[in-house]
């Protein structure tokens, strides 16, 4: 008996589940700014101000950003194809690419300096007197945080309908709800111009274990349907003998 014959989604093979493990980790790349990028402000600077375009290394941010968002859209291909569709399981993973595609635009249209850091940056953006790609950054971001939203809450509610995922069944809500909170936090940071830094860390850091979570529940499900396919075969030769 498959997974499909025991009512669920169906298994993926195992490099899916890895792409979506490694985008959890490359979507981490701010993490490595102690070391690359010690000059911006920790606390409230902004995390894309990592990849502005004048500033150093921002092209391992930029990266970070570029491989998320196409082994995000591999891993909602991949399990559109081969899982079994179900409208709102079939919702999160496409909201699952437009995750990816943000992603990828985020890295397509960088800031052009960091106004945390430099204040004739600042005063540019006030001005208005800054790129296209700057001023895009914005949507192309809030449509990342919107997307990645989507995708756990509507992944985490097929799991409970469909009696699918335990991991996002238990978690995926959790997560979206807190990422919906540190998006409420980060206008509130903006609002009172204190702390944005750390909130928007805190988002990222919760849409990386949303992607980790996503591998480990399509890896539990794969190591279920191994398991169910183990006894069967199991039980037949018994039944030879």
């Amino acid at each position: 008996m498959n997974s499909d014959q025991r009512g669920g989604p169906g298994a993926v093979p195992m490099h899916l589940i890895v792409l979506a493990g490694l985008a959890s980790v490359t979507y981490a790349s701010f993490v490595l700014e102690n070391l690359l990028s010690p000059k911006l402000d920790f606390f409230n600077g902004y995390v894309s101000e990592l990849s502005a375009s004048d500033q150093p290394f921002h092209f391992v941010y930029s990266a970070g950003d570029l491989i998320t968002g196409v082994l995000s859209i591999l891993v909602a291909a991949g399990t559109l194809r081969r899982l079994t569709r179900k409208p709102l399981a079939t919702a999160g993973w496409v909201f699952l690419g437009l995750f990816g595609v943000c992603a990828i635009g985020d890295a397509s249209f960088p800031l052009d300096c960091a106004p945390s850091l430099e204040t004739w940056c600042a005063l540019r953006e006030r001005s208005e007197n800054v790129s296209f790609s700057h001023e895009f950054h914005s949507v192309t971001s809030s449509a990342v945080i919107v997307c990645g939203v989507a995708a756990l809450l509507l992944l985490s509610l097929a799991a409970r309908r469909y009696g699918w995922w335990p991991a996002l069944a238990r978690w995926g809500w959790l997560l979206a709800l807190a990422e919906s909170v540190a998006a409420l936090g980060t206008l509130v940071a903006m609002y009172v111009g204190q702390w944005l830094g750390i909130v928007q860390r805190v988002q990222i850091g919760i849409l990386c274990l949303g992607l980790l979570t996503i591998a480990w529940a399509l890896y539990s499900d794969r190591r279920e349907a191994a398991r169910e396919a183990r006894d069967v075969s199991d039980a037949r030769e018994g039944a030879c003998l």
